[in-house]
């Protein structure tokens, strides 16, 4: 659904209307979290669904509890998505590079404190997504508020990101049916 950036924010910033770049990078995190709650719904009774959808009573607790650990991760998701298409919308790709970069290097050693460390297993694994994924949102939200690369397109929170719901959720819709 963050896809619908790509369309939205380069044409805004063709426009020269940098300050939509911010509004629509709001609006987006504001459907994206949305849309994330029934997800979220979802993927708590997945063990159950696999289940009823006749799946071995072992494989589906294994996979159900590895997704509910995943859920956090999904929270994180969308944000971060709305901050890299924000971003390479204006051509600032160097900051998304190292923020994932260092997230990656930092990703195996959550993952084994996790996982080996605190003997957590496969939800370790879960939730070692969800550090990643909250490390670069972190990253990249001070980026945006602190870069003067970002005083143009970054004014801060707007009431207008609450406005035009509907036809951004048409065009993010839109966006994620031709992505799947």
């Amino acid at each position: 659904m963050a896809c619908s950036l790509d369309t939205l924010c380069g044409q805004a910033y063709g426009a020269g209307q940098h300050r939509m770049l911010g509004v629509y990078k709001q609006r987006a995190m504001l459907v994206l979290s949305l849309a994330s709650v029934p997800v979220a719904a979802l993927w708590a009774y997945t063990g159950r669904i696999l289940l009823l959808l006749g799946q071995d009573p072992e494989i589906a607790a294994g996979a159900g509890g590895y997704i509910r650990w995943m859920i956090p991760a999904l929270l994180a998701y969308g944000p971060l998505q709305c901050h890299v298409r924000f971003l390479q919308t204006q051509n600032v790709v160097v900051p998304v590079m190292l923020s994932s970069g260092a997230t990656a290097l930092n990703h195996p050693l959550v993952c084994w404190a996790l996982v080996h460390g605190l003997r957590m297993g496969s939800k370790g694994a879960a939730l070692a997504n969800a550090v990643s994924f909250l490390t670069n949102l972190s990253i990249l939200a001070l980026y945006v508020r602190l870069s003067p690369s970002c005083s143009r397109t970054w004014t801060g929170f707007s009431r207008d990101a609450f406005r035009g719901l509907t036809g951004f959720l048409k065009l993010a819709v839109q966006s994620a049916l031709m992505v799947w």
